[in-house]
């Protein structure tokens, strides 16, 4: 599935959360990401070289946040950026936020220099 090329929708809780085969099936196109809290988040620690680096990545992921309206939770950690995304509105994981993670991993700021 090329979640990339896609934009988000807006639920506001009318949308129920992906579960069992669709989850999977959606995360083994994403690289390096992972589920949590009983496969209802979704998480990537992404690295780089240095502070400003990190901190590049994390002005384009809000842009990428901005523009799909869907925000993801994000901690700073000096060179690395750990990205946690679920639909708070569904209590659980969605298409909105592959979509993300599709977007945050074609940023070229997620590429370690």
């Amino acid at each position: 599935m090329d979640f990339a090329a896609r934009r988000c929708v807006p639920c506001e809780g009318k949308v129920a959360p992906l579960a069992g085969p669709a989850v999977a099936e959606a995360l083994a196109s994403l690289a390096g990401w992972e589920l949590r809290d009983g496969a209802t988040r979704l998480r990537k620690r992404y690295g780089f070289g240095d502070f400003l680096g990190a901190m590049r990545f994390v002005d384009a992921l809000a842009g990428v946040a901005e523009a799909e309206g869907h925000h993801p939770d994000f901690s700073v950690h000096y060179a690395d950026v750990e990205v946690t995304l679920w639909t708070h509105a569904a209590g659980g994981l969605t298409e909105n936020d592959f979509i993300v993670a599709a977007k945050l991993d074609a940023l070229p700021e997620s590429r370690r220099p």
